[in-house]
């Protein structure tokens, strides 16, 4: 096959029926939105990507196909232009596109996310004409160009940690005339030189609100990002910084997820052989199997993000029949068995902090106060793997003595997503 006789035309055609089928489905209502997707020919920031194929391999892997403009032009379009996230890289490694290969199963670490969720996270940040923006995750550069074509590349700030995915951005960018700030840098730590912005868009997860976001956000600005963890539970937050140095917000809807930020990716937890051990404690049928944190239902969905949130430091993995929920930090480790009509588990509660104490003892925050959730230990000001940092429900503030620049966040759990993520410190 080969490539259309006039490629820039068969984009821009492609790129209307998109605008127009994504009016008609509800997920772009604004027209100055409409007109920066009409716009930006996202084929110049794909030129390769990968899709699932439609069997697996011998090993149950998902088989991902690369596609390129060379290898099928007809598919490389259509896909460029459907509704769809591309994934552009596997477990870190950046791929040859001149000569790409199939990978089987494999971890995504930077894609081009799906269109409608690109605009609908500008919208959900309020991000108007005059903003100045911080984006974390240039990814393909795809959404950084659309910010770009809205508010114009002197307003938009990009962070991106992989410096190789960030060249190829920073081409494609360049290449379709706009010039946004970019930097090779790791958004947990958000932008000081170009800070402050009034609104900060994340285009990853994170475990907890970086603090350095609600420093460099003005008064009044918003923070939009979405929370994670090593269950894979997500909840996008949207925060409003006031002048008094607080970030305050609510849980948005919906069963959105990102990739983590790279620095908050679940650790290895080692050969899950020797995690297989059954834990020495009494047996007991179980309430519930793992089915109701991890079937693909929205129920799940929102279940699994608030399991997370009491024990965040959790991973589940499954050895045979036997599901293992492992947690690297202090050691405890639960096992659900398949029994007749149910489950089994065991567990052993272990407290990593080596003081002997409960591995749900009640943690102090970093402000002296007492947190009122379980937490894998106690938590001081220099513990960074305190519980209360994955809190979906919070409020940030500097803390009291203290120089300016500097904040902390803590918060409690409890509230559904519907509800406002209102939340306290001491």
């Amino acid at each position: 096959m080969t490539l259309p006789v006039d490629l820039d035309t068969d984009a821009a055609r492609l790129r209307a029926v998109m605008a127009e089928d994504l009016a008609v489905r509800g997920a772009l209502d604004d027209p100055a939105w409409r007109a920066a997707l009409e716009a930006v020919p996202r084929h110049r920031f794909v030129p390769g990507f990968y899709l699932p194929g439609e069997e697996r391999d011998g090993q149950g892997l998902t088989r991902w196909q690369p596609v390129t403009a060379a290898l099928d032009p007809g598919r490389w379009l259509a896909a460029a232009y459907s509704d769809t996230t591309l994934i552009t890289q596997f477990d870190g490694d950046e791929p040859d596109w001149k000569d790409p290969v199939e990978r089987h199963g494999g971890a995504p670490t930077s894609s081009s996310t799906l269109p409608s969720l690109v605009v609908r996270m500008w919208a959900d940040a309020d991000v108007r004409e005059g903003h100045t923006v911080l984006e974390i995750g240039t990814g393909t550069g795809y959404s950084t160009a659309l910010a770009c074509e809205r508010l114009g590349s002197a307003g938009v700030t990009s962070v991106e940690v992989d410096p190789r995915r960030l060249e190829r951005a920073a081409s494609a960018l360049h290449g379709c005339g706009y010039a946004p700030t970019l930097a090779v840098a790791d958004g947990l730590y958000g932008y000081w030189p170009e800070a402050l912005f009034d609104r900060i868009v994340a285009a990853c997860s994170f475990r907890a609100v970086p603090p350095a976001l609600v420093a460099q956000t003005r008064p009044g600005g918003k923070i939009l990002l979405t929370l994670s963890g090593w269950l894979y539970g997500y909840a996008r937050v949207l925060l409003t910084v006031a002048g008094d140095g607080t970030a305050e917000g609510r849980l948005l809807g919906g069963t959105v997820s990102f990739m983590p930020a790279r620095t908050h990716a679940a650790p290895a937890f080692g050969n899950p052989a020797h995690w297989a051990a059954e834990p020495p404690g009494a047996a007991r049928i179980a309430r519930h199997g793992p089915e109701r944190i991890t079937a693909a239902t929205e129920e799940a969905f929102h279940l699994r993000f608030l399991a997370q949130s009491a024990v965040p430091d959790a991973q589940l993995t499954t050895v045979g029949d036997v599901v293992h929920l492992v947690d690297v930090v202090s050691g405890s480790v639960a096992t659900l068995t398949p029994a007749e009509g149910g489950w089994r588990v065991r567990r052993e509660v272990r407290c990593g902090c080596g003081n002997g104490s409960s591995a749900f003892s009640t943690p102090t925050t970093p402000q002296g106060g007492r947190d009122r959730r379980p937490s894998p230990c106690v938590s001081t000001a220099a513990d960074s793997t305190c519980g209360t940092r994955t809190c979906p429900a919070f409020r940030c503030r500097r803390p009291e003595g203290q120089p300016g620049g500097g904040r902390t966040a803590s918060g409690r759990t409890g509230h559904s997503p519907s509800q406002q993520a209102r939340a306290w410190t001491r």
